[in-house]
């Protein structure tokens, strides 16, 4: 998907991230050390996750808006942290819930310390997310993470109600998608704003970019699990259905499908995976239906929107960056 005519071209990767490595290395820093816990096996968890590397797009989220406006103290850094653990403490959860077993690339949590010890780190992480907004003295800042947390929980609960239904709707699945994703990018946009001293509708403004991008990450994140591979992944491919997990790219076919073409996506969810029905006719349905092209057009609208929002920040490498991150997500391969 190009770039629209009306913007220059994105910034590269290693350009994007050259305006943020030093303070990403403080982040990864502050990570380490505040992730420290007298209990061994939290600790462990933590630097397991770490070490396994991951985008960090959430604290670079926090830095970029911080510094877009014109920040430059170490509060963006401390709260770039604090979105990452808080991320982090989701993926832990999120494996023990999905009875995951490989987590970029590498042996899930739960698969190598067993779910009643990762529960209770993914806790322990939480609260040490807490702990550390705590020390930053805005209650604007806690009232974003305790709503942050509720919400999650929440999307958490909706997505045990509606796995292993070929039903879901539209609408119930892009209300998931906002409480497991899109409202903790919002907050990362958010948190770079308030580190920044901004106003309410600055604030605002950073949190619109932020959610539209969650949105857009998840939608391409939910097309990539049909047709990119296991190895540029780090987790097995097509899995969502094989959790019975049903999501947009699916839901869009299943409107315009046959009876039987259900069937076929009905007997994955019975299954518990591919035996009866192979991944290859999953894929072949979303090809005949248009599904992949159309999750592609929703994505990009997001990204618009995304990109509207930073309208009043000045123009700066920063908000040059915060752009070229937008397209990456619709253009992305993994």
């Amino acid at each position: 998907m190009s770039t629209p005519a009306s913007r220059t071209a994105p910034l590269t990767r290693a350009e994007v991230m050259a305006l943020v490595a030093a303070d990403l290395i403080k982040v990864e820093k502050a990570i380490e050390l505040d992730t420290v816990c007298s209990v061994e096996a939290v600790t462990a968890i933590s630097h397991h996750l770490q070490s396994s590397g991951g985008k960090r797009l959430r604290p670079v989220l926090v830095l970029l808006i911080a510094r877009a406006l014109g920040s430059t103290d170490d509060s963006a850094i401390r709260l770039g942290a604090v979105t990452e653990i808080v991320h982090t403490a989701t993926l832990v959860h999120d494996d023990v819930i999905d009875e995951a077993t490989v987590r970029r690339g590498k042996p899930s949590t739960n698969q190598r310390w067993g779910n009643q010890a990762s529960v209770l780190a993914g806790d322990w992480l939480y609260m040490q997310a807490f702990h550390l907004t705590l020390q930053e003295r805005q209650f604007r800042l806690l009232d974003l993470l305790i709503e942050l947390t509720q919400t999650m929980v929440e999307g958490e609960l909706m997505q045990s109600e509606l796995v292993g239904r070929v039903d879901v709707s539209e609408q119930e699945y892009l209300e998931l998608v906002h409480r497991k994703t899109a409202c903790l990018f919002s907050v990362c946009a958010r948190f770079g704003a308030l580190a920044a001293g901004a106003d309410e509708e600055l604030e605002n403004r950073c949190g619109d970019y932020g959610w539209n991008l969650g949105m857009a990450f998840q939608l391409t994140d939910d097309l990539l699990d049909f047709y990119a591979t296991e190895e540029a992944l780090g987790k097995p491919v097509a899995n969502d259905l094989r959790e019975g997990k049903v999501t947009l790219p699916l839901i869009l076919a299943l409107n315009s499908c046959s009876a039987e073409e259900r069937e076929q996506v009905a007997t994955v969810i019975r299954d518990g995976g591919y035996q009866g029905t192979p991944a290859s006719n999953i894929a072949a349905l979303l090809d005949r239906y248009g599904s992949a092209e159309a999750v592609q057009r929703r994505a990009a609208d997001y990204i618009e929107t995304a990109v509207e929002a930073l309208g009043p920040l000045a123009e700066t490498p920063h908000k040059r960056a915060l752009i070229s991150i937008a397209d990456w997500i619709v253009d992305r391969q993994v």
